[in-house]
């Protein structure tokens, strides 16, 4: 199996970075998009655990937005050609705690999309 075939590689990043963007600007439909269309797809948030792209939808209707952000390390693994792990850090305004997200994508005839996803943010040590 092939690791990181570049084309692949680039087409992933372009994918999350798609999805960063759409993010930051609550652009509802650009993330439903880039997100499986199935009851299989399963998000789990800072404060939410959603079961399904109904739920996953439901969810950003009535959000309002996520806090802004700005992106720290950001690790991207495509396996074959496929399937993809995104692992990215990132900061909101005005904090200095460390959020992470992590996202499985799959590559479907329509194209790259997360089937699932979590969020959260670094806690304090014990």
């Amino acid at each position: 199996m092939m690791i990181d075939d570049p084309v692949l590689l680039a087409e992933v990043t372009a994918a999350f970075h798609a999805y960063e963007a759409a993010l930051m600007a609550n652009d509802v439909p650009a993330m439903d998009a880039l997100f499986h269309d199935a009851p299989t797809t399963n998000r789990y948030g800072v404060g939410e655990v959603l079961y399904g792209i109904e739920a996953i939808r439901e969810f950003r209707k009535g959000r309002g937005g996520s806090p802004q952000r700005r992106l720290g390390h950001v690790a991207i693994t495509v396996y074959g050609d496929g399937f993809a792990t995104v692992d990215a850090e990132f900061f909101r305004e005005n904090s200095t705690r460390r959020g992470r997200q992590s996202q499985s994508w799959v590559r479907f005839a329509d194209g790259w999309k997360v089937v699932s996803a979590h969020v959260s943010l670094e806690g304090d040590s014990h």
